[in-house]
Protein backbone atom coordinates (compact mmCIF):
# COMPACT_ATOMS: atom_id res chain seq x y z
CA UNK A 1 0.00 0.00 0.00
CA UNK A 2 0.81 3.47 -0.86
CA UNK A 3 2.26 5.64 1.98
CA UNK A 4 0.34 8.56 2.67
CA UNK A 5 2.37 11.39 3.72
CA UNK A 6 2.33 15.39 4.01
CA UNK A 7 4.69 17.48 2.20
CA UNK A 8 6.04 20.10 4.37
CA UNK A 9 6.59 23.82 2.96
CA UNK A 10 10.42 24.96 2.94
CA UNK A 11 8.97 27.74 5.27
CA UNK A 12 8.29 25.12 8.17
CA UNK A 13 9.12 25.56 11.48
CA UNK A 14 11.64 23.28 13.52
CA UNK A 15 10.46 22.75 16.79
CA UNK A 16 13.89 21.51 18.97
CA UNK A 17 13.53 20.09 22.17
CA UNK A 18 13.87 23.28 24.26
CA UNK A 19 10.94 24.56 22.65
CA UNK A 20 8.52 21.22 23.35
CA UNK A 21 9.97 20.95 27.22
CA UNK A 22 8.82 24.73 27.22
CA UNK A 23 5.65 23.44 26.11
CA UNK A 24 4.98 20.92 28.61
CA UNK A 25 6.21 22.62 31.17
CA UNK A 26 3.52 25.24 30.35
CA UNK A 27 0.97 22.81 29.56
CA UNK A 28 1.16 21.02 33.11
CA UNK A 29 -0.16 24.05 35.01
CA UNK A 30 -3.03 23.57 33.63
CA UNK A 31 -5.20 21.17 36.05
CA UNK A 32 -7.89 20.38 33.61
CA UNK A 33 -6.18 17.78 31.84
CA UNK A 34 -8.71 17.94 28.80
CA UNK A 35 -7.17 21.75 28.27
CA UNK A 36 -3.75 20.42 28.92
CA UNK A 37 -3.17 19.05 24.92
CA UNK A 38 -4.43 22.51 23.61
CA UNK A 39 -1.79 24.22 25.69
CA UNK A 40 0.27 22.04 24.77
CA UNK A 41 -0.18 22.71 21.22
CA UNK A 42 -0.97 26.72 21.40
CA UNK A 43 2.69 27.23 23.26
CA UNK A 44 4.61 25.58 20.53
CA UNK A 45 2.64 27.49 17.66
CA UNK A 46 3.82 30.85 20.33
CA UNK A 47 7.65 29.65 20.21
CA UNK A 48 7.42 28.56 16.42
CA UNK A 49 5.75 32.36 15.69
CA UNK A 50 8.66 34.48 17.47
CA UNK A 51 11.12 32.28 15.76
CA UNK A 52 9.54 33.25 12.83
CA UNK A 53 9.14 36.54 13.67
CA UNK A 54 12.75 36.74 14.42
CA UNK A 55 14.19 35.21 11.01
CA UNK A 56 12.12 37.49 9.15
CA UNK A 57 12.14 40.65 11.27
CA UNK A 58 13.94 40.86 14.24
CA UNK A 59 13.10 44.67 15.10
CA UNK A 60 9.71 43.88 15.63
CA UNK A 61 9.34 43.85 19.77
CA UNK A 62 7.35 40.81 20.92
CA UNK A 63 5.56 41.17 24.54
CA UNK A 64 3.80 38.48 26.21
CA UNK A 65 3.19 39.85 29.63
CA UNK A 66 -0.17 39.75 29.10
CA UNK A 67 -0.55 36.94 27.29
CA UNK A 68 -3.30 34.51 27.42
CA UNK A 69 -1.69 30.70 26.66
CA UNK A 70 0.84 31.60 30.14
CA UNK A 71 -2.00 32.38 32.55
CA UNK A 72 -3.27 29.45 32.95
CA UNK A 73 -6.99 30.43 34.99
CA UNK A 74 -7.35 31.61 30.87
CA UNK A 75 -5.97 29.16 28.64
CA UNK A 76 -7.98 26.65 30.38
CA UNK A 77 -11.31 28.39 28.86
CA UNK A 78 -9.64 30.10 25.85
CA UNK A 79 -8.00 27.59 23.65
CA UNK A 80 -6.20 30.39 21.42
CA UNK A 81 -3.09 32.27 22.18
CA UNK A 82 -4.79 35.99 22.68
CA UNK A 83 -3.14 39.43 24.16
CA UNK A 84 0.50 38.74 22.07
CA UNK A 85 1.41 42.04 21.41
CA UNK A 86 3.89 42.48 18.66
CA UNK A 87 5.32 46.28 18.08
CA UNK A 88 1.83 48.31 18.11
CA UNK A 89 -0.46 45.56 17.26
CA UNK A 90 -2.64 42.93 19.49
CA UNK A 91 -2.20 39.34 17.70
CA UNK A 92 -3.95 36.26 18.11
CA UNK A 93 -2.92 32.80 17.35
CA UNK A 94 -5.07 29.92 16.22
CA UNK A 95 -3.93 26.97 16.13
CA UNK A 96 -4.64 23.47 13.67
CA UNK A 97 -3.02 20.30 13.37
CA UNK A 98 -3.14 19.47 10.10
CA UNK A 99 -2.39 20.97 6.49
CA UNK A 100 -5.82 19.39 5.29
CA UNK A 101 -7.97 20.95 7.91
CA UNK A 102 -10.75 22.87 6.13
CA UNK A 103 -11.89 24.71 8.89
CA UNK A 104 -10.67 26.12 12.37
CA UNK A 105 -11.68 26.37 15.36
CA UNK A 106 -12.26 29.25 17.06
CA UNK A 107 -12.74 30.48 20.73
CA UNK A 108 -15.78 32.80 20.83
CA UNK A 109 -14.40 35.16 23.38
CA UNK A 110 -11.29 36.13 20.91
CA UNK A 111 -13.88 37.21 18.16
CA UNK A 112 -16.76 38.59 20.45
CA UNK A 113 -15.16 40.46 23.73
CA UNK A 114 -12.72 43.26 23.25
CA UNK A 115 -10.81 42.47 26.17
CA UNK A 116 -9.50 39.29 23.61
CA UNK A 117 -10.24 40.87 20.35
CA UNK A 118 -7.09 41.53 18.24
CA UNK A 119 -5.65 43.51 15.50
CA UNK A 120 -4.51 40.51 13.19
CA UNK A 121 -5.29 36.64 13.86
CA UNK A 122 -2.99 33.87 12.45
CA UNK A 123 -3.52 31.08 11.35
CA UNK A 124 -0.45 28.25 12.60
CA UNK A 125 -0.78 24.40 11.75
CA UNK A 126 1.66 22.82 14.71
CA UNK A 127 2.44 19.35 13.16
CA UNK A 128 3.06 17.87 16.66
CA UNK A 129 4.61 14.56 15.85
CA UNK A 130 7.06 16.18 13.06
CA UNK A 131 8.10 18.22 16.01
CA UNK A 132 7.14 21.27 13.16
CA UNK A 133 4.75 24.33 12.74
CA UNK A 134 3.93 26.38 9.99
CA UNK A 135 2.90 29.90 9.81
CA UNK A 136 0.06 29.23 7.59
CA UNK A 137 -1.61 32.73 6.45
CA UNK A 138 -3.96 35.92 8.53
CA UNK A 139 -6.04 37.87 8.38
CA UNK A 140 -7.30 41.27 9.85
CA UNK A 141 -10.00 41.88 12.77
CA UNK A 142 -11.73 44.27 9.92
CA UNK A 143 -11.65 41.89 7.10
CA UNK A 144 -12.61 38.69 10.30
CA UNK A 145 -16.12 40.66 10.57
CA UNK A 146 -16.61 41.69 7.05
CA UNK A 147 -16.37 37.87 6.32
CA UNK A 148 -18.41 36.61 9.80
CA UNK A 149 -21.11 39.42 8.00
CA UNK A 150 -21.16 37.73 4.56
CA UNK A 151 -21.32 34.32 5.65
CA UNK A 152 -23.83 34.94 8.68
CA UNK A 153 -21.11 32.63 10.52
CA UNK A 154 -23.51 32.21 13.52
CA UNK A 155 -21.23 30.47 17.13
CA UNK A 156 -21.35 27.28 17.93
CA UNK A 157 -23.44 26.02 21.21
CA UNK A 158 -20.29 25.51 22.90
CA UNK A 159 -18.86 28.94 22.36
CA UNK A 160 -16.96 28.87 19.31
CA UNK A 161 -16.60 29.35 15.63
CA UNK A 162 -15.78 27.28 12.98
CA UNK A 163 -13.66 29.31 10.45
CA UNK A 164 -13.27 28.26 6.88
CA UNK A 165 -9.41 27.86 6.31
CA UNK A 166 -9.44 30.27 3.02
CA UNK A 167 -10.29 32.58 5.15
CA UNK A 168 -6.84 33.02 6.21
CA UNK A 169 -5.45 32.30 2.42
CA UNK A 170 -2.92 35.82 2.93
CA UNK A 171 0.24 35.41 2.53
CA UNK A 172 2.26 35.56 5.81
CA UNK A 173 5.20 37.41 4.85
CA UNK A 174 2.33 40.32 3.83
CA UNK A 175 1.41 40.30 7.75
CA UNK A 176 5.20 41.41 8.28
CA UNK A 177 4.79 44.39 6.19
CA UNK A 178 1.58 45.63 8.21
CA UNK A 179 3.04 44.90 11.68
CA UNK A 180 6.02 47.37 10.74
CA UNK A 181 4.47 50.11 8.62
CA UNK A 182 0.53 50.39 9.34
CA UNK A 183 -0.59 52.56 12.25
CA UNK A 184 -2.41 50.17 14.92
CA UNK A 185 -5.49 53.14 14.66
CA UNK A 186 -5.93 52.15 10.97
CA UNK A 187 -7.54 48.66 12.62
CA UNK A 188 -10.56 49.80 14.87
CA UNK A 189 -11.26 47.63 17.60
CA UNK A 190 -14.03 47.74 19.70
CA UNK A 191 -13.57 49.60 23.12
CA UNK A 192 -13.59 47.43 26.49
CA UNK A 193 -17.62 47.50 28.43
CA UNK A 194 -16.72 49.68 31.04
CA UNK A 195 -19.76 48.40 33.05
CA UNK A 196 -18.09 45.26 33.66
CA UNK A 197 -18.61 45.24 37.29
CA UNK A 198 -21.98 46.67 37.18
CA UNK A 199 -23.05 43.56 34.75
CA UNK A 200 -21.04 41.08 37.08
CA UNK A 201 -23.50 42.51 40.61
CA UNK A 202 -26.04 42.13 38.38
CA UNK A 203 -25.70 38.52 37.94
CA UNK A 204 -24.28 37.72 41.22
CA UNK A 205 -27.48 36.06 42.29
CA UNK A 206 -27.73 33.46 39.60
CA UNK A 207 -24.17 33.02 39.17
CA UNK A 208 -23.63 32.17 42.87
CA UNK A 209 -25.94 29.11 42.05
CA UNK A 210 -24.24 27.96 39.01
CA UNK A 211 -20.94 28.14 39.37
CA UNK A 212 -20.14 25.47 41.91
CA UNK A 213 -21.59 23.16 39.27
CA UNK A 214 -17.86 23.61 37.52
CA UNK A 215 -16.57 21.96 40.67
CA UNK A 216 -17.80 18.43 38.71
CA UNK A 217 -15.04 17.05 36.50
CA UNK A 218 -14.69 17.58 33.15
CA UNK A 219 -17.54 20.18 32.98
CA UNK A 220 -17.06 23.12 30.60
CA UNK A 221 -18.26 26.87 30.97
CA UNK A 222 -20.60 26.63 27.88
CA UNK A 223 -22.38 23.62 29.35
CA UNK A 224 -23.20 25.59 32.72
CA UNK A 225 -23.55 29.24 31.92
CA UNK A 226 -25.52 31.62 29.35
CA UNK A 227 -23.20 33.01 26.69
CA UNK A 228 -23.74 37.03 28.85
CA UNK A 229 -22.82 34.67 31.75
CA UNK A 230 -20.04 33.40 30.29
CA UNK A 231 -18.81 36.86 29.00
CA UNK A 232 -19.04 38.13 32.65
CA UNK A 233 -16.35 35.61 34.03
CA UNK A 234 -14.06 35.55 30.83
CA UNK A 235 -13.52 38.57 31.33
CA UNK A 236 -12.92 38.65 35.33
CA UNK A 237 -9.20 37.17 35.83
CA UNK A 238 -10.17 37.25 39.79
CA UNK A 239 -13.56 34.78 38.88
CA UNK A 240 -11.44 32.99 36.42
CA UNK A 241 -8.33 31.89 39.16
CA UNK A 242 -11.12 31.32 41.48
CA UNK A 243 -12.51 28.93 39.25
CA UNK A 244 -9.56 27.23 38.06
CA UNK A 245 -8.35 26.62 42.32
CA UNK A 246 -11.98 25.25 42.66
CA UNK A 247 -11.27 21.62 43.00
CA UNK A 248 -9.43 22.71 46.12
CA UNK A 249 -12.03 24.86 47.37
CA UNK A 250 -15.11 24.01 49.60
CA UNK A 251 -13.24 20.85 51.49
CA UNK A 252 -12.16 23.07 54.80
CA UNK A 253 -14.52 26.35 54.32
CA UNK A 254 -18.04 26.88 52.90
CA UNK A 255 -17.90 27.27 48.90
CA UNK A 256 -20.74 29.25 49.07
CA UNK A 257 -19.01 31.46 51.61
CA UNK A 258 -15.95 31.63 49.20
CA UNK A 259 -18.13 32.91 46.49
CA UNK A 260 -20.19 35.22 48.34
CA UNK A 261 -16.64 36.79 49.37
CA UNK A 262 -15.27 36.98 45.87
CA UNK A 263 -18.28 38.41 44.21
CA UNK A 264 -18.08 41.65 47.21
CA UNK A 265 -14.14 41.84 46.95
CA UNK A 266 -15.24 42.07 42.58
CA UNK A 267 -17.87 44.85 43.15
CA UNK A 268 -17.82 46.56 46.33
CA UNK A 269 -15.64 49.95 46.75
CA UNK A 270 -12.78 49.30 49.38
CA UNK A 271 -11.42 50.94 52.27
CA UNK A 272 -7.65 51.62 51.41
CA UNK A 273 -5.71 51.16 54.54
CA UNK A 274 -2.22 52.44 52.42
CA UNK A 275 -3.48 56.21 53.40
CA UNK A 276 -3.66 55.01 57.60
CA UNK A 277 0.52 55.42 56.51
CA UNK A 278 -0.01 59.06 55.94
CA UNK A 279 -2.43 59.51 58.89
CA UNK A 280 -5.26 59.71 56.63
CA UNK A 281 -8.86 58.20 56.09
CA UNK A 282 -10.21 57.85 52.36
CA UNK A 283 -13.63 58.96 52.14
CA UNK A 284 -14.82 55.57 52.23
CA UNK A 285 -13.57 54.88 55.37
CA UNK A 286 -14.50 58.10 56.62
CA UNK A 287 -18.38 57.52 55.70
CA UNK A 288 -17.76 54.34 57.77
CA UNK A 289 -16.91 55.98 60.76
CA UNK A 290 -13.15 54.24 61.18
CA UNK A 291 -11.42 56.39 63.55
CA UNK A 292 -7.52 56.29 63.50
CA UNK A 293 -4.76 54.99 66.04
CA UNK A 294 -1.99 57.40 66.78
CA UNK A 295 1.22 55.68 66.03
CA UNK A 296 1.69 52.26 67.33
CA UNK A 297 4.65 51.91 69.45
CA UNK A 298 4.67 50.06 73.56
CA UNK A 299 5.21 52.34 76.34
CA UNK A 300 3.04 54.91 75.41
CA UNK A 301 0.54 56.80 78.06
CA UNK A 302 -3.05 56.49 76.03
CA UNK A 303 -6.93 57.02 76.96
CA UNK A 304 -9.91 54.21 75.66
CA UNK A 305 -10.34 52.86 73.40
CA UNK A 306 -6.71 53.62 72.07
CA UNK A 307 -5.90 52.00 75.68
CA UNK A 308 -7.11 49.21 75.29
CA UNK A 309 -5.13 48.81 72.21
CA UNK A 310 -2.34 48.74 73.68
CA UNK A 311 -2.84 46.02 76.27
CA UNK A 312 -3.96 44.01 72.93
CA UNK A 313 -0.21 45.30 71.82
CA UNK A 314 1.34 43.44 74.64
CA UNK A 315 -0.75 40.61 74.02
CA UNK A 316 1.14 40.53 70.70
CA UNK A 317 3.99 40.62 72.04
CA UNK A 318 4.03 37.99 74.10
CA UNK A 319 2.72 35.78 71.31
CA UNK A 320 6.19 36.53 68.92
CA UNK A 321 4.42 39.01 66.86
CA UNK A 322 6.13 42.44 66.60
CA UNK A 323 4.06 45.58 65.52
CA UNK A 324 7.18 47.47 63.66
CA UNK A 325 6.92 51.40 64.38
CA UNK A 326 5.42 52.40 61.14
CA UNK A 327 2.76 50.45 61.16
CA UNK A 328 -0.67 52.28 61.63
CA UNK A 329 -3.99 51.25 62.63
CA UNK A 330 -7.71 52.24 62.85
CA UNK A 331 -10.62 50.91 64.79
CA UNK A 332 -14.55 50.40 64.05
CA UNK A 333 -17.35 49.80 66.47
CA UNK A 334 -20.31 47.86 65.02
CA UNK A 335 -23.05 46.32 65.95
CA UNK A 336 -24.12 42.58 65.09
CA UNK A 337 -27.38 41.27 66.33
CA UNK A 338 -27.22 43.81 68.89
CA UNK A 339 -23.73 42.71 70.37
CA UNK A 340 -21.13 45.72 70.07
CA UNK A 341 -18.44 45.02 68.72
CA UNK A 342 -14.95 46.65 67.49
CA UNK A 343 -13.07 45.41 65.05
CA UNK A 344 -8.76 46.92 64.93
CA UNK A 345 -7.57 47.08 61.64
CA UNK A 346 -3.57 47.67 61.42
CA UNK A 347 -1.37 47.93 58.66
CA UNK A 348 2.41 48.28 57.18
CA UNK A 349 4.68 47.08 54.56
CA UNK A 350 7.34 44.32 54.15
CA UNK A 351 10.20 44.49 52.48
CA UNK A 352 10.64 41.67 49.85
CA UNK A 353 13.22 40.71 48.19
CA UNK A 354 10.21 40.26 44.48
CA UNK A 355 7.29 41.93 44.98
CA UNK A 356 6.59 44.58 47.86
CA UNK A 357 4.07 43.08 49.94
CA UNK A 358 1.77 44.79 52.90
CA UNK A 359 0.41 43.04 55.32
CA UNK A 360 -2.88 43.31 57.54
CA UNK A 361 -3.57 42.61 61.30
CA UNK A 362 -7.34 42.32 62.54
CA UNK A 363 -8.03 42.36 66.24
CA UNK A 364 -12.03 41.91 67.23
CA UNK A 365 -12.98 42.50 70.35
CA UNK A 366 -16.53 44.11 72.60
CA UNK A 367 -16.33 47.66 72.46
CA UNK A 368 -17.79 47.28 76.19
CA UNK A 369 -15.00 45.30 77.01
CA UNK A 370 -16.55 41.94 77.55
CA UNK A 371 -15.85 38.69 76.66
CA UNK A 372 -16.64 37.54 73.38
CA UNK A 373 -19.73 35.06 72.41
CA UNK A 374 -18.53 31.96 71.63
CA UNK A 375 -20.69 31.12 68.76
CA UNK A 376 -18.55 34.14 67.17
CA UNK A 377 -16.58 33.59 64.16
CA UNK A 378 -14.40 35.82 62.11
CA UNK A 379 -13.61 35.28 58.72
CA UNK A 380 -11.25 36.76 55.92
CA UNK A 381 -11.22 36.12 52.02
CA UNK A 382 -8.80 37.16 49.15
CA UNK A 383 -9.80 36.96 45.56
CA UNK A 384 -8.98 33.38 45.18
CA UNK A 385 -10.36 31.74 48.51
CA UNK A 386 -11.26 31.99 52.34
CA UNK A 387 -7.91 32.23 53.64
CA UNK A 388 -9.05 32.42 57.58
CA UNK A 389 -11.93 31.75 59.62
CA UNK A 390 -11.69 32.07 63.23
CA UNK A 391 -13.73 31.02 66.35
CA UNK A 392 -13.61 31.66 69.77
CA UNK A 393 -11.94 29.08 72.40
CA UNK A 394 -14.74 28.63 74.85
CA UNK A 395 -12.59 26.98 77.20
CA UNK A 396 -10.46 30.30 77.15
CA UNK A 397 -13.06 32.34 77.31
CA UNK A 398 -11.40 34.86 74.65
CA UNK A 399 -11.56 38.61 74.85
CA UNK A 400 -9.83 38.98 71.09
CA UNK A 401 -9.92 36.81 68.08
CA UNK A 402 -6.22 37.34 66.26
CA UNK A 403 -5.63 37.30 62.76
CA UNK A 404 -2.95 38.51 60.24
CA UNK A 405 -3.07 37.95 56.64
CA UNK A 406 -0.74 39.25 53.86
CA UNK A 407 -0.89 40.20 50.09
CA UNK A 408 1.11 41.79 47.68
CA UNK A 409 -0.54 45.18 46.32
CA UNK A 410 -2.80 44.02 43.79
CA UNK A 411 -4.44 41.99 46.63
CA UNK A 412 -7.63 42.64 48.75
CA UNK A 413 -8.75 41.43 51.57
CA UNK A 414 -12.84 41.25 52.66
CA UNK A 415 -13.51 40.49 56.64
CA UNK A 416 -16.88 39.47 57.56
CA UNK A 417 -18.14 38.50 61.21
CA UNK A 418 -20.80 35.81 62.04
CA UNK A 419 -22.86 34.29 64.48
CA UNK A 420 -24.08 30.44 64.47
CA UNK A 421 -27.52 31.34 63.73
CA UNK A 422 -26.56 32.77 60.17
CA UNK A 423 -26.39 36.80 61.21
CA UNK A 424 -23.13 37.66 59.25
CA UNK A 425 -21.98 41.53 58.62
CA UNK A 426 -19.59 42.03 56.38
CA UNK A 427 -17.36 45.18 56.10
CA UNK A 428 -15.88 46.91 52.46
CA UNK A 429 -12.63 45.17 51.08
CA UNK A 430 -9.46 46.06 52.19
CA UNK A 431 -7.18 47.27 49.47
CA UNK A 432 -3.26 48.92 49.68
CA UNK A 433 -2.51 51.98 47.59
CA UNK A 434 0.34 53.77 50.06
CA UNK A 435 0.22 57.04 47.67
CA UNK A 436 -0.77 60.39 49.58
CA UNK A 437 -3.50 62.18 48.78
CA UNK A 438 -3.24 65.76 47.59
Amino acid sequence: MPLEFEVLPTTAINLDTEQINQAVENSLKIKKQSQQWQTYINTLALLAFKEWLTERADSLTVNEDKCTVFQPAIANVIAAVANLQVGKFKVCLLTNDSLNDDEIVVPRAVVDLPEYIAHFYVSIEVLEEQETAIVSGFLSYQQLMEKQTAANLQPKTDWTYQIPVGWFAQEPDDLLLYLRCLEANAITLPVTNNQRTQILASMQTELMGLLPQLQLPNVELWQVLTWEQGSAVITNIELLNWLDNLQQQGHNYSLQDSLKDLFKLLTQPAINVGRWLWDELDELAQELSWQLLPNIAPGRAMRSPIEEFQVITNQLQSRGLEIPSQARGAYHDLLLAGIPLRLYAVTWTILSESDPLWTLLLVLGTSAQNTLPAYLKLRVSDQTSILVEQGINQEQGDSYLFTRVVGNWDEKFLVSVSLVNGVELTLPPFTFYPGRSH
